[in-house]
Order: C-alpha cells, then structure tokens, then sequence
C-alpha cells in the first residue's frame, strides 16, 4: 500500500511539474503587453496587480526589503514597461471606464512606517513611481513611524497618497461593530482634517475582513478597501476585498518579487492561484 501511494505522489509530483513547464512556456512565447499584469480580458477588462509593502529597511527580517533590492524592483517595474498608478484612477477605470497606463501596477505600503519617508520616498521619485501608504493614524509621530509633516509632504508630491489603516490595527474581527466604527472613522476624519484631502480607501489591519465588516466600510464612505491575497484586479473583482500580492524580504528577494510580479497574474488566469 505504501508504495502504491508514493507512486500515487510521484505521479502527482510529475503532472504539476508539466504544469508549471507549460505555463512557463507559456508566459516566454506572449508578447509583453500580453503577459504583463495590465492584460485585458474581454470580459472583466484590464488587470492591476497591487503589490503590497511594509518596510524598507536594512533590519533583515520578512516584512524588511532592503532598500537596495526595492531600488532594483523599481528600476524593473520602470525598465519594463510597467505603470504606477493610484487606488483612485484604479476605482475611476472600474466604475466609470476612465482610461488606465498599459501593464498598471498599484504599489501599496502598510503602517506608515519612517522608513517609507527616508527610503522608499527618494527610490520612488528616482524612477518617476506612485504608491499608497496606509497609515494607522494613532502611531503617527512615534519613534519609527511616519510624522503628520512627512505624510503631508508625501501627499502633496503626487508621488504618495496617504490612506486609511484604521487608529490603532486592532484586526476588525475580532471587534464589536461600535468599535469597527470608530476604527473607520476616526482614521479617515484624522487624515482628512490634517492633509486636506478626502480619504476613500482603507487597508484592512492584518488583512482579515468578512462580508459584514466590507459593509460597515462602505457605510463609513470609503470606496475600497484592501486585504493580502495573491491575484488581480479587475471589474468584476470587489471593491472591498482588493486582493494584494505581499513582497517580502527572502533568500533570494528580486527573485521571488519577479515570481509573484508574473507568474501569480499568469496562474490566476489560468485559474490555479485561489486554490
């Protein structure tokens, strides 16, 4: 019996290697505004990716991109054709048909971290980049995040929006509605009152969410908010559960953002990622 379920694997092993091959080959023979993540589909129209950071920052740990490979991830994204674009023109092209860049990748920051303002800010604007950080506004001004005056400058560049990640990124599960309410609210009122600006998307602290909690967001005037799962972005995707592909820091970090920049869009389409 064992050794008829090892053949069982192996057989298994084989098929989705063949898989993975094909799907390789693939991808190589499209051209690249094909296989890029801004491929149209007749049905749901253009695809976004959005990636998703944290820091950036020489701390070697998962949730750490050293700056120097968030330099070469952004000089990629520049050199291949890709283009920033903002959750806003992202909602514009998905409700109202507004005109999207070819191949659109949205790049997000979660928390609000200083490091965003002293690295990735200057690495943005070196390659002419837009990104979103999420800010937890109750953090805002305390040793190792971001200050009201880093985040009003940021905003004002057009290289940065500054959004929503709640006051304090108590996961919203685990709260009762009053206090999901006070999250959404007093977040979005605090950076609207101190930028200037209307705050419409938030990122779920944690990325943990359900059906009810999507409704109470868009009760509280947002319109998105974004989790962490690997796939695109599309029309008939949900505005309030906007999947993000997480960039992390590994052994081999360029390689892994190149996989997850290309391969994740590609398997989705072909209807393997959400398994």
């Amino acid at each position: 019996m064992h050794g008829f379920m090892a053949r069982i694997f192996a057989h298994k092993k084989i098929i989705f290697v063949a898989m993975v091959a094909l799907a390789v080959a693939f991808f190589v023979r499209q051209p690249e505004e094909s296989r890029a993540a801004g491929s149209a589909d007749s049905v749901t129209g253009p695809k976004v990716i959005v990636l998703n950071y944290h820091k950036i920052d020489n701390m070697n740990n998962s949730l750490s991109v050293l700056p120097a490979d968030f330099d070469a991830q952004m000089a990629f994204l520049k050199e291949n054709g890709y283009h920033t674009i903002t959750p806003h023109e992202m909602y514009m092209a998905f409700t109202d048909g507004a005109a999207l860049p070819t191949n659109p990748v949205l790049i997000t920051f979660d928390d609000g971290y200083s490091d965003n303002y002293t690295n990735a800010y200057p690495i943005l604007k070196k390659y002419g980049l837009k990104a979103t950080i999420f800010v937890i506004t109750s953090l805002m001004g305390r040793p190792g995040y971001l200050t009201w005056g880093q985040a009003a400058e940021m905003d004002a560049s057009g290289v940065v929006s500054i959004e929503s990640h709640t006051v304090t990124h108590g996961s919203l599960t685990d709260l009762t509605d009053d206090q999901i309410r006070y999250e959404l609210t007093e977040a979005k009122h605090d950076i609207e009152q101190r930028l200037g600006k209307e705050v419409e998307f938030l990122a779920y602290p944690t990325g943990a969410y359900n059906l009810h909690i999507a409704r109470l967001v868009k009760e509280a005037g947002y319109k998105g908010a974004f989790t962490v799962r690997y796939g695109n972005m599309d029309r008939a995707a949900n505005f309030y559960a906007i999947e993000r592909v997480p960039i992390f820091h590994t052994s081999d970090t360029f390689s892994s953002f190149l996989e997850r920049l290309k391969f994740v869009p590609l398997f989705e389409r072909l209807g393997w990622a959400k398994n």
